[in-house]
C-alpha cells in the first residue's frame, strides 16, 4: 500500500467522534485497518452497544471479549471489542477488590444495572477505563496492541465522555478510584492520544466539528485530525457550475447532449435537468464554504470518497488505503 509518513507517530489511542450520520463508525473501522499495516496489531473498540463493528466486518455480534475480525493491508491484525458497562464493572471489581464469584452474584441481584444507572458518570468511567486498560496492556514487556481505535460517542457529548474521569478525580480524593481516574486522564490528555473528528461537507456537521474542537481544547484534550467523509466530485466544470448557479446553462446545448446520448426528449426533461444543475451548483458552493471553514481550524484534514455502492469489507480496505496515502495512519 503506497503511503506517506503518518501524521500521528507516537499516538497509541485514536478516538474517533463525529455528528450522528457522518459515518464515524465506518471511518473508525477504516482507520483501524490502516493502522494494522506493516504487521501491527490494532484493537477497534465500540462503546455504544450498537454492534456496528460486527456489521461492518460481517462477523457475529461481538461479546465482551477481544476477537480478530480482519487482517490489515500490510499483514497486521485487527481485533475488535464491544465494551458493555456491566462487563467492565465486574472486571473492575475483580481487578481491584478480588470479588470473583461475589461480583457475578451482584449481577444476578441486579446491583450492576443499579450502579451503572444511578451513579452519575459511572457508565462512562467504566467504558473509558476499559479502553485505558487495553491501550496500556503489555505482555513480556511489549504493548499487546500497537494502536487502539475507539469508536466514541458523537461530538455533542465527546468532551464530557472523555473528561468524566476528571470529575471523578475531583470527588474521590484518595483510594483506587482516584488513582484510576488520574491514570486514565493522564493518557487521554497526553500526546499518546488524538481525538479525530468525522464530518460531512454540510452546514450542521461542519459547525458541530468546530464546536467540538473548541470544547475539547478547553478541556485540555488533544484534538487530532478532521476526516471529511463521503466526498463527491463535482459533475460539472467550473464554468458550467457558475452558469448553472445563475440559471444560465445553455438549454440548446443540454438538449443536444441528450439527443447525442440517444435519450428521448420529453416535455419538461430539459427544465428538470437545468433545475438539477442549479441545485448541484449550490451544493458544490456549500461544500467549498465548508472546506474553507474546516481549513480555518488549522488541523490536518483528510478526505474520503463517497462509496456509491455502500460500505462493505472491500470498501473499508479502499478507505483504509486512502487514509494511508494521506498520512492519517
Amino acid at each position: 500500500m503506497a503511503s506517506r509518513e503518518s501524521d500521528w507517530e507516537g499516538v497509541r489511542l485514536h478516538v474517533v467522534s463525529g455528528k450522528g450520520g457522518t459515518g464515524k463508525t465506518t471511518v473508525a473501522a477504516a482507520l483501524a485497518l490502516a493502522l494494522a499495516g506493516q504487521g501491527n496489531r490494532t484493537l477497534l473498540v465500540e462503546v455504544e452497544a450498537r454492534q456496528g463493528i460486527a456489521q461492518l466486518f460481517d462477523v457475529p455480534p461481538l461479546p465482551y471479549e477481544e476477537r480478530k475480525v480482519a487482517v490489515g493491508p500490510g499483514g497486521g491484525d485487527v481485533f475488535a471489542l464491544a465494551v458493555d458497562p456491566e462487563g467492565a464493572l465486574l472486571e473492575y471489581l475483580d481487578m481491584f477488590y478480588r470479588l470473583g464469584r461475589a461480583g457475578r452474584g451482584l449481577r444476578r441481584l441486579g446491583a450492576i444495572d443499579f450502579a451503572t444507572t444511578i451513579a452519575p458518570g459511572m457508565r462512562d468511567v467504566l467504558l473509558t477505563g476499559k479502553v485505558y486498560e487495553a491501550a496500556r496492556r503489555k505482555k513480556d514487556g511489549r504493548p499487546v496492541y500497537d494502536a487502539v481505535v475507539l469508536d466514541a460517542p458523537p461530538t455533542g457529548r465527546i468532551a464530557r465522555f472523555l473528561g468524566v474521569n476528571a470529575e471523578v478525580a475531583g470527588l474521590a480524593k484518595v483510594g483506587p478510584i482516584r488513582s484510576q481516574a488520574d491514570s486514565i486522564m493522564g493518557l487521554l490528555s497526553s500526546p499518546q492520544t488524538a481525538v479525530h473528528l468525522v464530518t460531512l461537507l454540510e452546514e450542521m456537521p461542519v459547525q458541530e466539528t468546530c464546536d467540538a474542537v473548541e470544547e475539547l481544547t478547553a478541556a485540555g484534550l488533544p484534538v487530532g485530525g478532521v476526516i471529511v467523509n463521503a466526498v463527491r466530485a463535482p459533475l460539472l466544470k467550473q464554468a458550467d457550475l457558475t452558469a448553472a448557479a445563475k440559471g444560465k446553462l445553455d438549454r440548446d446545448l443540454v438538449a443536444a447532449g441528450l439527443e447525442a446520448a440517444g435519450v428521448a426528449i420529453r416535455p419538461g426533461v430539459v427544465d428538470a435537468l437545468l433545475a438539477e444543475g442549479k441545485d448541484h451548483a449550490a451544493r458544490v458552493a456549500l461544500e467549498k464554504s465548508g472546506r474553507r471553514t474546516l481549513k480555518g481550524l488549522g488541523l490536518p484534514t483528510y478526505e474520503l470518497p463517497l462509496l456509491a455502492e455502500g460500505v462493505d469489507l472491500g470498501g473499508l480496505y479502499a478507505l483504509a488505503e486512502q487514509l494511508c496515502r494521506q498520512g492519517a495512519a
